[in-house]
């Protein structure tokens, strides 16, 4: 090894849980030779472990480990997810689903969803639903990954997975300690800044153990124990646009069939999830202190569970937002140190993976360049308000005024940037995308008609076709029924392929 050499010979990572062990995971898979990798977790601080739902670049993050999809599903007791259900939220009775992939696919320079407006205003009676083929699956219990040939409907869609976060956590510390990474049991009780350079040179454990390292990776969770305990960085609010700030989480014994989707009911103060896995599901309810308290958000949750409660009910407190900056000297904040968006698209999990390839395409060496840091900085800015807007979009769409919380989001000023994709949508039914963003225009398009946001105005180009819409959209529908009739039930699946051990 040359004298000049600035490889980081050391990565310690402070917490456990997904955030800890997806890092250590990746790393361990990344850093092949020259770098040793610590991670200090402490079996007495519990991890929050409510993010069991998924969007589908998970799957990405699994195959660069080399993750047998299969043998994964099956030890943390897994289903299938094609997308989320929403129910009451644009108005009570009224239900729309998000799916994973596009509605049907484009057969015209103008995109499906204009011609699909047109005839509705003609008085065609379909719903946009019933154009994508993950909400024919979804609808019907169905259930197999897309087709590889692309001229089939059924290459249409994506999926992503429902998991026991614990059990995947255990699954890849498995995987990373395999890999050389050395866990060390322990809680943090000091944390020691390099008197010049103000980086973190070591923690110290109560025991009096200290585990210095080049690079350090916060993974405390909402403590944030080194990014603000040690570094103060600050944090930036967004209660004033997601004014929830509370969740309870209880699980509940095993429904039969699983549904392969999460779905999700606003309810009087915020909304309520449900999550099937094997072997039981999860339930939870997001809400607004200033509208409902702690005991009767609890009571609520339980009086609308479909199967007995396996537990006691767990709160949970939260500030959404984001630290002020998510790498600060030799510090990067993974997962809900970095901050929080409420799980209402269930992006917890994907932020995590998100940080973690980010800290990957800008890995640093010992100089620690600050060209490096900032652009982290910025991309995970970019990236957190674009997902920030896509949650504001589904409490600004609401045209329900039974409850004081709706009345609130619907009339609450919202960010320019989510004001221009409106007004875009709101003139002439375009989706806009911008730099970053994690959900494309076939979510915002789901978001938008399924809480009753229709335009004003369409394509002026639609004027100028003349394609036979109408019947290509008949076609669409019924081969997209056809085909869902042929793909095997979702509890067929699992049983099939990944059923979990007893």
């Amino acid at each position: 090894m040359s004298g000049n050499d600035r490889r980081i010979r050391s990565v310690a990572i402070v917490g456990g849980g997904t955030a800890g062990w997806m890092t250590a995971a990746a790393l361990a898979q990344a850093l092949q030779r020259g770098t040793t990798i610590t991670l200090v977790e402490s079996d007495e601080i519990g991890t929050v472990g409510v993010g069991e739902a998924t969007i589908p670049p998970i799957r990405i993050f699994n195959d660069t480990l080399g993750i047998d999809e299969r043998q994964f599903v099956a030890e943390t007791q897994g289903t299938f997810k094609l997308g989320i259900e929403f129910v009451d939220w644009a108005r009570i009775g009224h239900r729309y689903f998000h799916p994973f992939g596009p509605h049907g696919r484009n057969f015209d320079i103008v995109p499906l969803h204009q011609h699909w407006l047109r005839a509705r205003a003609e008085g065609e009676g379909a719903s946009l639903d019933e154009h994508s083929m993950a909400w024919h699956l979804a609808r019907t219990g169905r259930f197999a990954p897309p087709s590889p040939d692309q001229r089939s409907v059924l290459s249409t869609y994506d999926y992503a997975f429902h998991f026991d976060a614990g059990l995947y956590a255990r699954f890849l510390r498995r995987y990373a300690e395999g890999k050389g990474v050395v866990r060390v049991e322990g809680k943090v009780r000091d944390v020691s800044l390099n008197g010049e350079t103000g980086h973190v040179e070591r923690v110290t454990l109560e025991d009096g153990r200290a585990i210095d390292a080049d690079l350090f990776v916060d993974c405390s969770g909402f403590r944030g124990l080194l990014i603000e305990g040690a570094l103060a960085t600050g944090y930036e609010e967004w209660t004033h646009w997601l004014p929830c700030d509370r969740a309870v989480a209880v699980p509940s014994a095993r429904a039969e069939p699983p549904i392969p989707y999460t779905r999700s009911t606003a309810r009087e103060a915020g909304w309520q999830w449900r999550i099937p896995l094997q072997h039981r599901t999860g339930n939870g309810y997001v809400y607004c202190s200033a509208h409902l308290d702690d005991d009767a958000a609890a009571a609520a949750l339980l009086d609308r569970l479909d199967a007995p409660a396996l537990a006691d009910p767990r709160h949970l407190r939260f500030v959404t937002g984001r630290r002020r900056l998510a790498w600060n000297r030799n510090v990067v904040a993974i997962g809900l140190s970095s901050g929080f968006l409420e799980p209402l698209e269930s992006t917890s999990i994907h932020l995590i993976q998100a940080g973690i390839s980010k800290l990957l395409a800008l890995f640093p060496d010992r100089g620690f360049d600050p060209a490096t840091i900032d652009e982290f900085n910025r991309v995970t800015s970019i990236e957190t308000e674009r997902i920030r807007d896509f949650l504001i979009l589904h409490y600004k769409l609401t045209e329900r005024t039974d409850a004081e919380l709706w009345r609130y989001c619907a009339a609450m000023d919202v960010p320019d940037t989510l004001k221009l994709k409106l007004e875009h949508f709101r003139r002439h039914g375009r989706l806009v995308a911008r730099e970053m963003d994690l959900f494309a225009p076939p979510s915002w398009l789901a978001v938008h008609i399924g809480q009753l946001n229709f335009p004003q105005g369409l394509d002026p180009l639609l004027d100028h076709r003349s394609v036979d819409a109408r019947g290509w959209l008949a076609k669409l529908r019924a081969a997209m029924a056809a085909e869902a009739a042929r793909v095997p039930t979702h509890a067929e699946f699992i049983e099939r392929n990944c059923r979990a051990a007893a």
